[in-house]
């Protein structure tokens, strides 16, 4: 009986483990078919599917971490993922997209992108448990990759279905690569207290962006896709700003104390 009850648990446990991974795979699956939409012109289905691979790429971890079945093999498979998904997919969207006319340097953009892409998913590996989960040290590949489709969805917006000026693109693909790899910091959004504290009018400002992104959601990912790439620098200087004030009052103070 005893032997019976301790194979069904053993069973029921590595049942578990496939549900992560499952999550993991439908991940690299939307990759897969964005490099596909991709390579046969369709551009607006191959970033979709970038956002939602995104939305499995969250889904997996936080399910593991919910079944207590998070493992090496999980962290490993999820990172192949990654890359796929966030690194070769939207690399080779916007090459095809807009990149290829500048031709060498157009493509060189594209790996260039990827490339960070996996600098700092291993980064991310080999940081994970000694640093603060609250915040992220550098761009997400995610959410470099996010920008990237909500251009592409926003460009077929507003009339711009070939994309916007080449070297535009190619400067803004740089600087995400850039910010993928930078130590600039990031928030995670993973404090318990963002969501304990939450008021009324938080949450009213969360329904209401959910409804602006019903109805225009090209746009209103596009501004939120800006809004996060740009919060790590801003802090970056308001952090100095904030370090220089109280150097100047501590001179000052001592000035004062002569």
């Amino acid at each position: 009986m005893k032997r019976k009850k301790m194979l069904k648990n053993e069973r029921l446990r590595r049942g578990i483990y496939i549900l992560p991974n499952i999550f993991t795979s439908l991940n690299l699956f939307c990759g897969f078919y964005a490099i596909i939409s991709s390579i046969n012109g369709k551009f607006v289905p191959a970033a979709v599917a970038i956002i939602i691979a995104g939305i499995f790429d969250a889904l997996d971890g936080k399910i593991a971490r919910a079944t207590n079945t998070t493992s090496k093999f999980g962290i490993e498979y999820d990172s192949l993922a990654d890359l796929i998904s966030f690194g070769l997919a939207p690399g080779l969207m916007m090459y095809l997209w807009a990149l290829q006319p500048l031709g060498r340097i157009g493509w060189l953009a594209a790996f260039l992108f990827m490339a960070c892409g996996a600098l700092r998913l291993a980064r991310f590996n080999t940081q994970t448990g000694t640093i603060s989960s609250d915040y992220f040290v550098g761009l997400p590949i995610p959410a470099g990759a996010g920008m990237n489709a909500v251009i592409v969805l926003f460009c077929h917006k507003i009339g711009m279905a070939s994309g916007a000026h080449p070297f535009v693109l190619m400067i803004i693909l740089y600087a995400l690569s850039f910010l993928m790899v930078s130590s600039i910091s990031y928030n995670s959004f993973k404090k318990p207290e963002l969501f304990r504290k939450m008021n009324f009018n938080v949450l009213v400002g969360a329904i209401l962006i959910l409804i602006f992104i019903a109805a225009q959601p090209s746009v209103t990912l596009f501004l939120i896709g800006v809004l996060y790439v740009i919060s790590g620098p801003f802090n970056v200087i308001r952090h100095f700003i904030r370090k220089d004030s109280v150097q100047s009052d501590e001179v000052g103070e001592m000035e004062n104390r002569r």
